[in-house]
C-alpha cells in the first residue's frame, strides 16, 4: 500500500510502498478515504525540537481520518466490515487509575496514533475496536475526517456552562473557528475572536462571531465597550499557543471567569497570578477529547445542524501531499484534506 512516511530523523516525508497492516484479535482494519492535516503533522514534517524529542522513526503520521472497515479481528464484536468510521487517536492503557475510573482522556500511558504508532497517512490503518467511531452513512467523508479536531473544539466549548455568557477566543485557526461555531450553537451571548492574520479573521466572520479582532491594530477594551460589556468576559478559550494570549485574556475577564487552554505554548508564559487568585479565575488545561462523551456530543450537534464545513478550505489528492502540506503551513489556510480513495 502507499504510505506517507517519516523514514528517518530530519525534515520531510516520503511517499513509499509498505506492507498493509495486519489487525490483531481486537483490532479493526480501515481503508482510509480522507485524512486531515494537523499542526502535529506539520511539526513532524519540519522535525522541530518537539518532533525530535518525541518521534521514533520510521513511522507513518496522521491521526485525523475517515474510512471504511475492511477487516475485523476475531474478538471484535461491535464493528462490522463495511462500516463507515473514523477513530479516536488517543489509545489508552485501560489499567491506570484514571482509565479504571472512566476518565480515559486523563490516561498517563496514552499512545498517539501517528505519533507513537503508525497512523492514517496511508491507504489502510489499524486501530483498536474501542477507538473506532461508527458514523451514519450520510455524513460527508471530509467532515468525518475532522471529528478529531472538532472534538478538541467541543471539549473546550463544553468545559464550562456557556449559555448566555460572553466568550473570548484567542486564535482563529481551524479549532478556534470550530469552537466559536460550537459556542454559537450552544447559546453564548457575545463571541469575540482575536488573531493577527486578517484572512483568518475574515473566515471567523463567516462563522458568525460578533467581532473578529486583529490585536495588532484593534483594542479589546473598545470592542467590549461597543458591545455594552461592563464586567469582562465570562469564558475564554486560548487556542493559539501565543505567549501573549493568556496575559491578554486575564486583562479582559470578569470576576469568577473561566478559561480553557488548548493552544500549546512554545515557551513558558509569565502571568499575573495575583489576579487569578483575587479574581477567583478558573484555568483548565485541555488535551484531546473526553472519551467518548465528546464524540456523542459532537455527533448529536452535527445531526442537529452544527455547520463547520467552511473550516475546510482545501482538498487535494494524497499524491499532491507536498502542495497540501505547503498550504497547511500557511497562516491563511483552514483545514486541508487529503483524499485517499
Amino acid at each position: 500500500m502507499k504510505s506517507l512516511r517519516k523514514l528517518e530523523a530530519g525534515p520531510g516525508f516520503h511517499l513509499v510502498e509498505v506492507p498493509e497492516p495486519i489487525p490483531g484479535p481486537r483490532d479493526v482494519k480501515i481503508k482510509v478515504l480522507r485524512t486531515g492535516i494537523c499542526g502535529t503533522d506539520l511539526h513532524i514534517k519540519s522535525w522541530d525540537a518537539w518532533a525530535a524529542a518525541t518521534i521514533k522513526t520510521p513511522i507513518t503520521p496522521g491521526h485525523e481520518f475517515s474510512g471504511i472497515v475492511v477487516e475485523v479481528g476475531a474478538d471484535v464484536t461491535t464493528i462490522n466490515e463495511g462500516d463507515f468510521v473514523s477513530g479516536e487517536g488517543h489509545i489508552v492503557c485501560g489499567l491506570c487509575r484514571n482509565c479504571r475510573a472512566g476518565r480515559r482522556h486523563l490516561c498517563m500511558n496514552t499512545i498517539g496514533l501517528g505519533v507513537n504508532r503508525d497512523g492514517a497517512f496511508a491507504e489502510y490503518v489499524v486501530i483498536p475496536e474501542v477507538n473506532v467511531w461508527k458514523h451514519s452513512e450520510n455524513i460527508d467523508p471530509d467532515l468525518a475526517a475532522i471529528f478529531d479536531p472538532l472534538g478538541n473544539a467541543v471539549h473546550v466549548a463544553l468545559s464550562f456552562p456557556i449559555v448566555g455568557e460572553d466568550v473570548l477566543i484567542t486564535g482563529a485557526g481551524p479549532i478556534g473557528l470550530m469552537a466559536a461555531q460550537v459556542a454559537r450553537f450552544i447559546g453564548a451571548r457575545y463571541i469575540v475572536i482575536t488573531d493577527v492574520v486578517e484572512s483568518r479573521l475574515q473566515l471567523a466572520r463567516k462563522f458568525g462571531v460578533d467581532v473578529a479582532v486583529n490585536v495588532t491594530s484593534d483594542n479589546l477594551k473598545d470592542v467590549m465597550n461597543g458591545l455594552g460589556m461592563t464586567e469582562g468576559f465570562d469564558i475564554a478559550f486560548e487556542m493559539s499557543g501565543s505567549s501573549s494570549a493568556l496575559p491578554q485574556i486575564l486583562e479582559h475577564l470578569g470576576h469568577g471567569a473561566r478559561v480553557a487552554l488548548l493552544g500549546l505554548p512554545s515557551k513558558p508564559i509569565e502571568i499575573n497570578w495575583a489576579k487569578v487568585i483575587t479574581n477567583m479565575i478558573t484555568i483548565k488545561g485541555i488535551y484531546g477529547r473526553e472519551m467518548f462523551e465528546t464524540w456523542y456530543a459532537m455527533t448529536a450537534m452535527i445531526k442537529k445542524g452544527l455547520d463547520i464545513d467552511p473550516v475546510i478550505t482545501h482538498r487535494l489528492h494524497f499524491t499532491q501531499w507536498e502542495d497540501a502540506f505547503a498550504i497547511a503551513a500557511q497562516s491563511s489556510a483552514g483545514k486541508v484534506i487529503l483524499e485517499w480513495s
